[in-house]
């Protein structure tokens, strides 16, 4: 039985490691349970010596990132799958109520989601910007509306004492 509140990650073949090393990051500082990719583009940036310089914390080392040939192949048992596209008819982030075990499923950085893809997701939400987000801010933006909605409660002290780097020891 999978663990509830867990939100995964599946990018549609993303192009950039500095992308990819910061919705790595991101993952980390949300508890995202995985990282799944398809496509090509990536894997051809880290073979020309382009890696994930954006993953300051290290988060590929606790998060698996995973390349699959389908993201549907790759939905983790009783998540719901969700796209995050810009389209019409999708729900806006401000109103979209977060499933406790997630998918999400974001598109690449210079097209959009298969259509094939979004028919087999259970909800497709945008957020409501003027103009497109890069694609790490994308994932960002939805998993700190996830956190927001859904929680944790907030450990105040604990956590920012946990959370913050040696180079930060401000005190209000």
């Amino acid at each position: 039985m999978p663990t509830t509140r867990q939100a995964h990650i599946g990018l549609t073949d993303p192009k950039s490691p500095e992308n990819v090393g910061a919705i790595m990051r991101a993952a980390g500082c949300y508890n995202a349970a995985s990282v799944s990719y398809t496509g090509n583009r990536f894997n051809k940036s880290q073979e020309q010596g382009r890696r994930l310089q954006t993953d300051t914390r290290k988060a590929v080392e606790r998060i698996p990132l995973q390349h699959v040939e389908s993201l549907m192949q790759a939905m983790p048992e009783g998540a719901s799958p969700v796209a995050i596209e810009l389209v019409e008819g999708a729900t806006s982030l401000i109103d979209y109520q977060h499933p406790e075990n997630a998918f999400y499923i974001f598109g690449p950085e210079d097209r959009s989601i298969d259509k094939e893809v979004v028919a087999w997701c259970e909800d497709v939400i945008y957020i409501p910007t003027v103009g497109c987000l890069n694609l790490a801010a994308t994932v960002n933006v939805v998993l700190y509306d996830r956190i927001a909605k859904l929680g944790p409660k907030a450990d105040g002290d604990a956590l920012i004492r946990r959370s913050r780097d040696r180079n930060n020891q401000l005190k209000v």
